[in-house]
């Protein structure tokens, strides 16, 4: 054997653990404060922040965490900048890669919790999507970490304090997506099927973190008792359906591979069938399973980043498994080339959407131009306001919460953004339109917008605009006297 493998055989120490991922972070951070400078808010995040201006003590799309998130960030900065309102899920990915560490150096051994901390940073749906854009997965992905953490520790007995933490963690994972119920039923699951700890199930600690973690969770569900029960009706129907699917399981299970990347994703499951490490599967295998079967019959698309708690739960597995083998060329080679393979895309992406490099080559290939998604609409606040139609106290009408989340972002927190839609969202609860009733709105929209007007009066039409080029038409039009909200059918 060589002195470099004997090198790498090494066992590493606490204090090392603690450079190394100090230095990950350091690295990582730059790299998506950088990517966050560079790109414009995407569809859902414009909307988030955008019907996020309004404060509230629950959200109709999801429980309030990241809501609150890029709240704070835009109200702490005085600016929504996109790097501003991303700062705190940057920050948050930062301590998810430090809890990731440790649970690996919890059930493993220290160099095992690096290797894990680095290869959640290499997969796409955790170290981009996760851990730099306005979505309720970076918190997500942090409190089950956490949860994950103090199970470890408290099913090992090491005293009450663990298990008010794992607690804790669990009221805050579900107070960011109610999806995280799943992976703390896995914990239950654990505990009635390992026949070493059953015997908690005759002790009160689990059940004082259940009572901790609906006490941290109950404003969502005062929230929702106040408001129709909206939030939970709307995700609840995303399980329900009438239609047979049989190939839809192996297709969401591909789907959330190119989002892993499959040559993380293949491993995770054959470590997760393997059931090694019986707590960590039990918490990885209720949200794959789930939402694989979910997809069967569902009426709704099955989105493929929703099982990505399940994953998550993997990586210190495939971390022991990548500390074992870092003496085999391939394994090196195979970080190292996705490191390079990420850093190269994330690069590109950036360097499209600030400069518009490649202009109108790329629209032809995909079914619309992916520079309208990458940018922030603010041509429109220019020109609106060049022609006098941005005055203080204008309301603006759009026709659905996609297009009103960027429209309303680029207008800026001074205008008032009416849905005009059944399907409104969050932007029903924050400005329902029947509060205005009787006023004129000025009609906003990628395709004319129609709505209960005693009059539409057309208007010369604006542009989305980006280095010159011009994306996409926007039909203006002033609304006078809305008559009624909702419409008489």
């Amino acid at each position: 054997m060589s002195e470099g493998s004997k090198n790498i055989r090494t066992t590493w120490s606490p204090r090392s653990l603690t450079r190394a991922v100090i230095a990950l972070i350091a690295a990582t951070s730059a790299l998506r404060l950088a990517f966050a400078w560079a790109t414009g808010l995407g569809v859902d995040e414009s909307y988030m922040v955008a019907a996020g201006r309004v404060l509230s003590g629950g959200y109709f799309d999801h429980p309030p965490a990241a809501w609150w998130l890029a709240w704070g960030g835009a109200h702490l900065f005085g600016s929504e900048a996109p790097v501003l309102v991303r700062l705190p899920f940057i920050l948050l990915f930062a301590l998810s890669t430090w809890l990731m560490a440790r649970l690996g150096a919890a059930v493993a051994d220290e160099k095992s919790g690096f290797w894990a901390a680095v290869l959640l940073n290499l997969s796409p749906v955790f170290g981009v999507t996760g851990g730099t854009w306005v979505l309720p997965d970076g918190p997500l992905l942090c409190a089950l970490l956490g949860a994950a953490l103090c199970l470890v520790h408290a099913v090992s007995g090491r005293g009450w304090a663990w298990w008010c933490g794992a607690g804790v963690c669990a009221g805050l994972a579900m107070s960011a997506k109610y999806s995280a119920v799943l992976t703390m039923g896995g914990a239950f699951l654990f505990l009635i099927c390992d026949r070493r700890q059953r015997h908690w199930l005759v002790r009160p600690e689990p059940y004082v973190a259940v009572l901790i973690a609906f006490a941290v969770f109950s404003p969502v569900i005062i929230w929702n008792a106040t408001h129709g029960w909206a939030s939970f009706a709307f995700q609840g129907e995303r399980a329900v359906g009438l239609r047979f699917r049989p190939f839809a399981p192996l297709i969401t299970l591909l789907g959330e591979g190119l989002f892993v990347l499959p040559w993380i994703w293949a491993p995770m499951l054959v470590l997760l069938f393997r059931g090694r490490d019986r707590l960590l599967c039990f918490l990885a295998a209720p949200p794959i399973v789930a939402f694989a079967l979910i997809s069967a019959w569902s009426s709704q698309r099955v989105l493929f980043h929703w099982a990505a708690p399940g994953y998550l739960m993997l990586f210190p597995l495939l971390g022991r498994e990548v500390a074992a083998r870092l003496h085999l060329r391939w394994v090196r080679r195979t970080i190292v080339g996705t490191a390079i393979f990420i850093i190269v895309v994330v690069t590109a992406i950036g360097a499209q959407t600030s400069f518009d490099i490649l202009g109108t080559r790329v629209a032809p290939l995909l079914r619309k131009d992916p520079t309208m998604e990458g940018i922030d609409w603010t041509s429109l606040r220019a020109d609106l306001t060049e022609r006098g139609l941005l005055r203080p106290g204008t309301v603006v009408g759009v026709a659905n919460w996609r297009d009103g989340g960027k429209i309303a972002y680029a207008l800026g927190p001074d205008i008032t953004v009416l849905c005009l839609n059944a399907d409104a969202r969050q932007f029903g609860f924050a400005h329902p339109p029947a509060g205005f009733v009787g006023q004129d709105v000025l009609l906003l929209g990628l395709a004319p917008v129609a709505g209960p007007f005693e009059r539409i009066e057309p208007l010369p039409p604006t542009s989305i605009s980006h280095r010159g080029r011009v994306l996409a038409s926007v039909s203006v039009a002033m609304g006078h006297n809305l008559n009624a909200w909702p419409p008489p059918k």
